[in-house]
């Protein structure tokens, strides 16, 4: 065989097993070869205990999302359950915000829609901000104009006092309506929100900030390798 085709044949090779190595290193021995990602929100301390290097440490109880009825594209009612076992990416929107950061942010939800498709332990949600006007009516053509397919984007409406209570004390989001000059206006922290299977805040990134983005793919996978090896944990020897 020549120099050159066994040079193309190594190539090939290498690049074949960085996917399988990369996912051995994250998920087989990544206990101590990535940073966990934060949780954010509120903490308490539980009655429980683990125990680290012969040590008993108390366990931590996280701040988790509240469950929720908002209404999708289709009309359909869902609720956490229809997230079972999910990773969640979220943003906030409106229909009638023809801007620059709602149409940026909507790139982005599009991009991850074509990264992470056809994964399904992942799933992308938009809430709308303006639930009076964003009925399901107007998603399902906004949907379609997005490609955002329910089951695995979702943009959500419904009760705007559910809405706005879930979004100001479930996601420690800022967003509230202000009225100037008898036009209403829509203010909000223009924000992706990375949760956990377990409803719990792992991330924060700015919607039109290409870095934070960046950041947040990355951080998705590894949010993946997390609980891969928390489902194999619990499989019996």
């Amino acid at each position: 065989m020549k120099l050159a085709s066994i040079k193309k044949v190594l190539i090939l090779v290498a690049i074949l097993a960085v996917p399988g190595f990369l996912y051995y290193e994250l998920v087989d021995k990544g206990k101590n070869r990535y940073k966990p990602l934060p949780f954010f929100g509120p903490k308490a301390v539980a009655s429980t205990f683990h125990t680290f290097h012969g040590k008993k440490i108390p366990d931590t109880i996280y701040h988790k999302l509240p469950d929720f009825r908002f209404v999708n594209q289709e009309a359909d009612t869902l609720s956490w359950h229809n997230f079972r076992g999910r990773i969640v990416v979220l943003n906030l929107f409106y229909t009638k915000g023809n801007n620059y950061a709602v149409e940026f942010a909507n790139k982005a939800m599009g991009a991850y829609l074509q990264t992470y498709g056809t994964n399904n332990m992942i799933r992308l949600a938009g809430l709308s901000i303006d639930p009076v006007t964003d009925h399901a009516a107007e998603l399902q053509p906004y949907a379609a104009k997005l490609g955002a397919k329910a089951g695995k984007w979702d943009l959500l409406t419904g009760d705007s006092t559910a809405v706005y209570n879930w979004i100001n004390k479930g996601l420690f989001i800022d967003a509230h309506q202000e009225f100037d000059k008898g036009e209403r206006k829509f203010i909000y922290s223009n924000l992706f929100v990375l949760l956990d299977p377990q409803h719990r805040i792992r991330g924060y990134y700015d919607a039109t900030n290409q870095e934070a983005l960046s950041k947040l793919n990355d951080e998705v996978k590894v949010l993946v390798a997390e609980e891969l090896r928390a489902r194999r944990a619990k499989e019996p020897v």
